[in-house]
């Protein structure tokens, strides 16, 4: 008899466990902040080509702005 009641209680803990493992969202921070990486890493390496002739630009024209303003 005892054995029976020792597996229900066993299962009964379990259960209880397992909903608050799945109510808990103390992770959820963590898992936000590497999927918003993840996408932001992926959007760069589809436009790299893109994104780096723009900062190309941007420096020439910086380049040519401060050399205007030194000489």
């Amino acid at each position: 008899m005892n054995g029976i009641r020792g597996t229900y209680r066993l299962r009964r803990n379990a259960t209880r466990w397992a909903k608050g493992l799945w109510k808990d969202e103390s992770g959820l921070g963590t898992l936000e902040i590497v999927l918003i990486a993840a996408v932001i890493i992926a959007i760069a390496i589809l436009f790299r080509d893109w994104i780096m002739d723009f900062l190309g630009g941007l420096f020439e024209k910086v380049e040519g702005k401060s050399d205007s303003f030194f000489s």
